[in-house]
């Protein structure tokens, strides 16, 4: 069994990708929760939203979020009553959240939601959030405290980024079931940490309770794939925010960034040239084409990522 963490667009297509390389049972894919919110009164999960419609293949191709063939007349009657028009919900995307939010106002935890949601929606592979319980990303910025969703989407990621902070109104932060017991699971053969923004997709699922010392201790061989090609990110503020926190954006910089938690890193061909460097700091590196502008392009990726895990395992157990 492979356990993908993702969260994003781009973790959103790998996850597409192992859905195709992998049957149902041979596949967990955890979530990010750290940007959801609470918006017009509606529970909004946007990453676990963006992976559902990729693995339901309903996601529009050109954006990358949301629903293909979706219209905006809800949006467009919000912002000529003067409501808060800033954060865009389509018409069709609006029912996945008025769902969501009716049935958790049932007492059904967030998981419970996420898989009723996904065979709705016709997903036979398993999607589960990091956590049933809040944990919300705040990101410090040289403007102040900003709660993610302000930061990322009203201030379109302009502010300077000082320090990212989780938040939670529970002293444990659990993760949910299935992401727990894939992470214990005896048939783990390796964890996937997908080209999700590191620090607003990933970190968060590593400030889960026990998650951070899983990946670094646990048997199973941890691999990701670099976010960063050729000193820039494929897609969002990944670069931005690394050059912010003083860190090199290169996929040098990936690699120091997951060395104590990863045992592989699979970087692009356009930045072949640092595998060496990569390697002295104790990783495994595999050079391929990293960007996924096709199903294809998905699919052969996931397959490199599901053999360089193997690989790291048959190694590991011998």
């Amino acid at each position: 069994m492979m356990l993908a963490l993702a969260g994003g667009v781009g973790g959103a297509k790998l996850a597409h990708g192992l859905a195709m390389r992998l049957p149902p049972s041979d596949l967990l894919v955890a979530v990010n929760t750290g940007d959801d919110f609470v918006h017009l009164g509606l529970h909004v999960s946007p990453d676990v939203d963006t992976v559902m419609y990729w693995l339901a293949e309903r996601n529009d191709p050109v954006r990358g979020w949301g629903l293909a063939g979706e219209s905006w007349n809800f949006m467009r009657a919000l912002e000529e009553m003067g409501g808060p028009a800033w954060f865009n919900l389509g018409d069709r995307d609006l029912a996945t959240h008025v769902e969501r939010t009716r049935l958790l106002a049932q007492s059904r935890s967030l998981s419970e939601v996420t898989r009723h949601l996904c065979e709705r929606l016709g997903i036979a592979h398993r999607i589960a959030p990091m956590s049933d319980e809040p944990l919300r990303t705040i990101v410090h910025t040289d403007e102040g405290r900003l709660e993610f969703q302000h930061y990322f989407v009203r201030r379109r990621c302009e502010p300077r980024v000082v320090r990212l902070a989780f938040e939670t109104t529970g002293e444990a932060r659990a993760p949910s079931p299935a992401f727990a017991a894939a992470l214990a699971a005896a048939d783990l053969e390796a964890i996937v940490i997908c080209p999700s923004n590191p620090f607003l997709s990933i970190a968060p699922i590593l400030e889960v309770h026990g998650v951070r010392e899983r990946l670094a201790h646990g048997t199973a061989p941890v691999i990701a794939v670099s976010p960063i090609v050729a000193g820039d990110a494929i897609k969002g503020p990944a670069a931005k925010i690394m050059q912010e926190l003083g860190l090199e954006v290169s996929v040098v910089g990936i690699a120091c960034h997951y060395r104590d938690l990863v045992d592989g890193l699979i970087i692009d061909v356009r930045d072949a040239e640092a595998q060496t460097e990569i390697e002295r700091l104790g990783l495994e590196v595999v050079v391929v084409n990293t960007i996924m502008k096709t199903r294809d392009d998905q699919a052969a990726l996931a397959q490199t990522a599901i053999d360089f895990g193997r690989r790291l395992a048959v190694r590991a157990a011998a």
